[in-house]
Formats: structure tokens, sequence, C-alpha cells
């Protein structure tokens, strides 16, 4: 297994051309990933960053360190995988299909924490190839924070592995319980914490050229927004969140949650103003 460690994230200059060179990659099939694991060996929460991402996420101060935000701690690991010679497929093409996260124990402002990701199993899709990260945050060499990121590469025919499946049950009736406003700003605005500045996300005129209509959300932002909305009025220790996005929301755009509480948490959809098509699926269970 090859390892390497990564000391301070790429600017953002450095990342869009790399990912601009990934362009010229022609993989054939492939029966698994290469065995890689990245590792960004000490970072330490930033209290006042984990405050801009809440505010621009809509949590509470009372929530503590989002259940979602330790995933922008391994942004930069991400970036630089995909980007990478390591990674068979460009990154441009390459859309986050879904992601699931587990807190084992609650993070705090100030905790200094090791940050790893490695290669994980491949999917096959209608619409390519799909494969997974996974993505570890430890403290004191105890893990506190995992998830499974799951990327799309459109267009990868054959696709290798077993054929990709939902895991988020979508037959239980959802009632709408809350509208959020995403304003033409928030791609930039979520860009800038997240340090996700990806063209689609912040201005039409970027978006429009790998086109789309419009810029769009952050896919994390919305699950982040939803997310909020479902928190109990205290901070976790544990909880368990699965997301699986469907279709972009747009900006300047309104959008609904619907969701079905229950004692352990909610199973919920954000769908667009009218409450007809969903943006994504998520269960959060704590």
């Amino acid at each position: 297994m090859k390892t390497l460690e990564i000391t301070q994230a790429p600017g953002l200059a450095t990342t869009f051309f790399r990912a601009l060179g990934t362009s010229r990659k022609r993989p054939g099939p492939l029966a698994a990933l290469p065995e890689v694991t990245l590792v960004m060996p000490r970072v330490v929460l930033d209290g006042a960053h984990v405050a801009r991402y809440a505010a621009v996420c809509g949590f509470k101060p009372g929530d503590g360190v989002p259940l979602i935000y330790p995933q922008m701690l391994t942004f930069p690991l991400v970036t630089h995988y995909i980007s990478s010679p390591d990674c068979p497929w460009p990154a441009m093409g390459t859309v986050h299909l879904a992601n699931a996260i587990t807190q084992h124990q609650r993070l705090h402002a100030g905790d200094a924490v090791r940050v790893e990701l490695q290669t994980g199993g491949l999917s096959a899709h209608d619409k390519g190839q799909v494969f997974d990260l996974k993505l570890r945050i430890l403290r004191d060499d105890e893990l506190v924070w995992s998830a499974t990121q799951t990327l799309l590469r459109v267009g990868i025919k054959p696709a290798s592995g077993a054929p990709y499946l939902s895991q988020i049950a979508s037959s239980q009736p959802l009632s709408r319980q809350a509208d959020f406003f995403a304003p033409a700003n928030l791609g930039r605005r979520y860009g800038a914490v997240s340090g996700d500045r990806n063209p689609i996300h912040l201005s039409a005129l970027t978006a429009k050229l790998f086109g789309f209509k419009r810029a769009i959300a952050h896919g994390m932002w919305t699950s982040a927004r939803a997310a909020a909305c479902l928190m109990p009025d205290r901070p976790l220790d544990q909880a368990r969140l699965q997301i699986e996005f469907k279709t972009p929301l747009f900006l300047p755009g309104r959008a609904t949650l619907w969701s079905a509480r229950h004692r352990e948490g909610a199973t919920f959809e954000v769908r667009d103003g009218k409450g007809q098509k969903p943006h994504l699926r998520g269960q959060l269970d704590h």
C-alpha cells in the first residue's frame, strides 16, 4: 500500500490546474482501486473556523462541533487524491454521489487530530463507475469520526464491481418541516469556509463553462443545512448521517425540508420549493 503524508493543503490555483491536467487520463477497466493512504498527521480544530462554518450552514452555537464539520478537514486529502496520478479517472466529470458519516466521540474546538484517507471499493452504476474513499479522524490514536465519500465518475463503461444500491429506504411518508433559501452568493460563502471553490458553485458565468445553467449549491452545504434543522437541542456524543444526492439545487433557490422523525433521529429529504423534486435523501440516527 502506498502511504503519503500531506503537510500543507494546496492552493486554489494549484488544485485547479492539477484537476485540469487529469483530463488526459484514459484508464481501462479496473478490478480494484490501487491501495493508497493519505495522511495529515496533525490538524487542530480552529474554534473561529467552526463558528464560521456553523453560521453559513445554520447550526446553533449550542450544537458544538457539528456532525458534518470534520469533513472539512478531509477536503485537502480528497482533492489531492482525485487530482493526483493515483486516481485512475479525471477529476472533471467526477461527482459526489453519497456520503455516510459516523461520529464515534464528540469533537471540540482546540482538539489536535490525525486525518486519514484510504481508497475503498468499486461499484457499477448505470451512469459510470462508482468508487469509495474512506475517511478517518483520530484523536490520541483513537477513532473519533469516520466517513465514506462515494463518488461517481460519469461515462466509464464497463464499470467494475457489484451494482450500486441505495442504502436509504424511501417508502416512509414524509411531511414538510421547514423552508430555506439558498442565495446567489452561497457557493462563494461556503467555498470560502470549506475550501471547495469548484467553479460550478461560484457564479452563473463559471457554472455555464461546465454545462450548468446557473451555479449550484454544494451538496455538503445542503446536507448540513438539513441536518441543522434536525439536530436535537444538545451536542451529540455519537451519531450517524447518511446522504444520497439526487438533483442540483440551483442558486439562488428555495428548498423545502421533508422528514419523518423518530426517537433516534429522522428520515428526510430536501426537495425543491414546490416539494416535488428531491435534491437529496438522508437518514440521521443519534
